[in-house]
Order: C-alpha cells, then structure tokens, then sequence
C-alpha cells in the first residue's frame, strides 16, 4: 500500500487548479444508460472512483474512452447486464446504475453497494423510490432484482433530503409514463448538474435546484454533451490548506457559489478569503479563531468539508464545536488526529476540539477519503514527518492532490511501495 510522506512546515503560495467534481460525474456518467447514443463529457477527473464506474459501464456494453480531460461514452450497445458485486461494493456511487437501466430495460439487477468504512448508509430511499414509481424490488442474496416495465409517474417524499436517491429517482422518472412530483430533493450542486444534463437529453424537469422537482416523463431522451462542474470538496479541502499553512494561494477554475457555507466559516475563524468570478484567494495572516460548526444539507455546511475543518481548528485558539447530523458517527479520523497531538473529544455527534497550538509529526492511517485529506493537511502543518497511509481513500477523490499541493510548495511525497 502506497503512503504519503510529509515534511510539515511549508507555507503554501501560489495556484491550484480544481479539477472537476468526483460527486457531479458519477451520476452523469449512469445517465448516459439512459439513452443510446455517443456523449462527450469534459473536465473529467482522474480519480479510482471514475475508473471504477467505467469499468462497471463497460461490463454494461457502454463503451468509455478517455481523451485527454474528456470521456467519449458510447452507450448504444448498452444491455441490462448486472452490476456486479465486486465493482459495486468498492464504491456506493455504484447504485445510481439501478435507476438508469430500470428505466430503459425494465428490469434491472445490482448488487448491493459499499464505499467508505465508516457508519451505515443504508438505500432505502433509493428502493422505495423505484417502487413508487412501480417496480418491484427482491433482494436476492445480496442483490438488488428490481422489475418495472414501463415506470410509471407518481409522488415521492423522502424523509429527509438524500443526494444519491434523488438522483436515482430522478434518473428513473425523466422515462415513467406520466408526471413525478418528488419532494425533499437534494439542493446539492451535483444534483443540479445532473437534472441540467437530463434537461439537455430532453428531459422535462422543473424546479432544478429547489427543494421540489416536478418531472414529466419523455417518451425518450437523446444523447446531450456536458462540462463537469468544479468540485466544491476540492475547493474546500485547499482553501483549508491555505489557511491552516499561513500560506497565500489562488485556486482556479472553481465556483465560489458552490462553497458559500465554507467561506463563512474561513472568514469567521479570521481567514482572509477574496472571490473574483472562477477564483478564491485564500491568505492567513493572524491566530485562527474558534468556531461552532453544524453540519447540514447544501447549502449548509457540508458533511465532506467536517474532517479537514477538524484539522484547521486544531490550531485555533480557543475550544470548537462541530456536530455533525448527516452522519452521526462520522469521526473515525479523530483518533489519528489525535496521534498527531490533537485534542478531540466526541460526545455522540459532538466533538469538542480544543487549539493545541502545534501537531507532531506521526504514522496515521485513513480511514476513509475525506478522513485521508484531514490527515494529510494536518501533516502540512505538524513538526517533523508525517506518514499517512492506506491513501488509495485519497484517490478516489482527489485528482493528483500531492503534485498539485507540491507544486504550491508543499514537502509531500508518494511512497510506493
């Protein structure tokens, strides 16, 4: 297993490009199911999660090519194959295939998703969403036998707002017959993005970006080219590592908008934060102050930003508060934190993180990708060397994050091994 060495103290200057976001190509990539026919999709990151799906598409008939930043999807000889086990239990994003393929096969078999190893994230909104809208769902063994055909219109309440099962059902209604009314929609970018991209297909969705969507299905859809949104996560994750290093870095090619919660935060613990149209400047020049943090649904604090804000804070003067009500047990990176000389205490979904003043380099491992990025930016920051391992979690998500904090002056390195 790889690892990252870090030689903690460097100030970070200078750009950093995002890329394109891991969690808005995932679904846009199973949308291509949808309708067959050839797609060109660009500023496409080169992260394990995206090799993962392709391969899985491909197991599905879909042909994936990379060209440069670009996947050329030819999705024409697409057949209603299952998803297999041993692609879809390395990444949960896995499942937005089920809704896709019920769609337009009417009948769909994939096995049931895993991903990061922390807490249950059971799919039961994704299931009920497609029984609604008529399917009958079996699990067999461990995979998910869903039969629906044709789909058919109908209303969807989710109990609280999920991300992935309202892509899912939104994949499956854009082709019910009739009209789907979903509520409690996720506001999220990536959601956005995709409904954006059903839309240029010809699909007809209405309320994008609100909290209720109103779908009337289409007979059929047909191919549409699209641009991959910049990740916010990403963007989150370096204007942290700009303020936690005192440094002075401008990160290109993102969308300020998108990360609204973050850039308060930063400013609140005294971060000098400056946005101009696709750019944030990110400069840290005084002692960071203290926060209390709740993390919420977008366009609230998120949940993948709890971790790296844990380590920012840990150099804060004062004692913060994070409570974390997406996932209540989403902590696991404390422990490791707390090798490198933090102090955290966890109260069910409270952690009370008190200034140390300075980390100690240290052996941690990752637990999961955002707990790998609070490491490593902990690491830019503690005395000595820092050795973050299992970082095949880091490159899920983050494409070529060492060349891209060396390049801004980071001592990090890759060591294979």
């Amino acid at each position: 297993m790889d690892a990252f060495r870090i030689e903690g103290g460097a100030k970070l200057t200078g750009e950093v490009r995002i890329s394109g976001s891991k969690n808005a190509v995932l679904p846009i990539l199973c949308a291509t199911i949808l309708a067959p026919g050839t797609y060109r999709l660009e500023n496409v990151p080169v992260l394990s999660d995206v090799a993962t799906l392709t391969t899985l598409l491909r197991t599905l008939g879909v042909r994936v090519v990379r060209e440069g930043s670009a996947l050329l999807v030819d999705s024409r000889e697409s057949v209603p194959n299952e998803a297999p086990y041993e692609l879809v239990r390395t990444m949960r994003a896995s499942v937005y295939v089920l809704g896709p393929i019920l769609a337009r096969f009417g009948h769909a078999r994939v096995s049931l998703p895993g991903g990061c190893a922390w807490g249950p994230r059971p799919i039961d909104f994704h299931l009920k969403a497609m029984e609604a809208l008529g399917a009958v769902i079996r699990l067999d063994h461990g995979v998910i036998d869903a039969i629906g055909a044709p789909l058919r219109g109908a209303e969807i309440r989710f109990p609280f707002s999920s991300v992935g099962a309202t892509g899912n059902a939104v994949m499956a209604a854009v082709l019910a017959e009739g009209t789907t009314t979903i509520f409690n929609v996720a506001r999220e970018p990536e959601i956005t993005s995709l409904c954006e991209f059903l839309c240029a297909m010809g699909a007809r969705i209405e309320g994008v970006g609100t909290e209720k969507l109103v779908i009337e299905g289409a007979r059929e859809l047909h191919p549409a080219d699209a641009r991959v949104i910049p990740d916010r996560i990403e963007t989150g994750t370096y204007l942290v590592a700009g303020a936690l290093t005192g440094g002075d870095l401008l990160l290109r090619d993102t969308e300020p908008a998108h990360n609204e919660a973050v850039l308060a935060a930063l400013r609140e613990a005294g971060v000098e934060i400056d946005v101009n149209k696709t750019d944030i400047r990110v400069r840290s020049r005084g002692p960071l102050r203290p926060l209390e943090v709740e993390t919420a649904p977008y366009p609230g604090f998120p949940t993948d930003m709890q971790a790296q804000l844990m380590a920012l804070l840990l150099l804060a003067e004062g004692t913060s508060e994070i409570i974390e009500t997406i996932f209540p047990d989403r902590f696991k990176h404390v422990p490791e934190l707390c090798r490198l000389g933090g102090s955290i205490r966890v109260e069910g979904n409270r952690a009370i993180v008190r200034g140390v003043g300075a980390l100690t380099g240290a052996h941690v491992m990752a637990s999961d990708l955002r707990a790998s990025a609070a490491l490593i930016l902990a690491g830019l920051v503690a005395r000595g060397t820092t050795e973050v391992s299992r970082i095949y979690h880091i490159d899920r998500g983050y494409e070529r994050i060492d060349e891209k904090l060396s390049g801004a002056g980071a001592r990090i390195w890759r060591v294979r091994r």
